[in-house]
């Protein structure tokens, strides 16, 4: 690889917040950042089941540190962002990955059900991505990457209330790049598709959706949370000067 394509990719020196980073692919994509030299910020409703990964991340020799956060609470989010500035005095990179899903036919979706995935998944996406922003604008530098969905651009059933949140997603994507972009700052979404991870595994139980899946993928096999590294990387990749 040249020195520059080395430099393009290189992460040393950048504080990345990656929000829900308990499980799945939160953590996939904070160990892809850590790995090309991020210090990281790490979130989770509930801190303490952060500690096993917060250890991996510093035997990588990076700078990390654990952090409460639940997007549904304005305060919450001013505290997780306050607290992270002040460990690393700024903020370079959000990948705003926190989410839940309740499947259900949409007869069946209730009130509480709708409000927790839209708070969570759009509404959270959005305030902490503004909250983080003010710093990233004020400095002229910095670099959000949504993770969206397979579902941000596909309908199926039984997935109503999170189809709309990442169809959301996607939408707020292009209205932030807009809105912060004259500003140093890149919005940019990552939406995969059927990924094996946990929140997935239900549909994972069922082999001929299995097979159907493979049949529609040209690599004959679904994706795995590690496929999407290179892609956060370069999403938050500068352009050589």
């Amino acid at each position: 690889m040249s020195e520059t394509a080395n430099n393009l990719f290189d992460l040393t020196g950048k504080v990345a917040v990656v929000t829900g980073t308990s499980r799945g692919l939160g953590q996939y994509l904070a160990r892809a950042l850590a790995k090309a030299g991020a210090d990281l910020v790490l979130t989770s409703r509930q801190r303490e089941h952060l500690a096993d990964f917060e250890k991996e991340i510093q035997a990588l020799g990076r700078k990390t540190i654990s952090l409460e956060l639940d997007v549904r609470y304005q305060h919450s989010i001013d505290q997780m962002v306050g607290d992270a500035e002040k460990a690393f005095g700024h903020i370079d990179i959000l990948v705003n990955n926190a989410g839940c899903n309740v499947r259900k036919p949409a007869l069946e979706v209730t009130w509480e059900d709708w409000n927790l995935i839209l708070d969570t998944n759009l509404r959270g996406s959005f305030f902490v991505a503004q909250a983080i922003a003010r710093g990233m604008v004020a400095r002229g530098y910095g670099r959000i990457i949504n993770i969206g969905s397979v579902t941000s651009v596909a309908g199926y059933a039984g997935l109503g209330p999170y189809g709309a949140s990442r169809g959301g997603i996607r939408q707020l994507t292009m209205s932030l790049a807009d809105d912060w972009g004259k500003s140093g700052v890149t919005v940019n979404c990552l939406a995969p598709g059927w990924f094996k991870t946990a929140q997935n595994a239900v549909m994972y139980e069922d082999t001929e959706w299995v097979d159907y899946l493979r049949d529609r993928i040209p690599v004959k096999r679904p994706g795995e949370p590690h496929d999407l590294d290179g892609a956060v990387v370069f999403l938050r990749a500068d352009p050589p000067r």
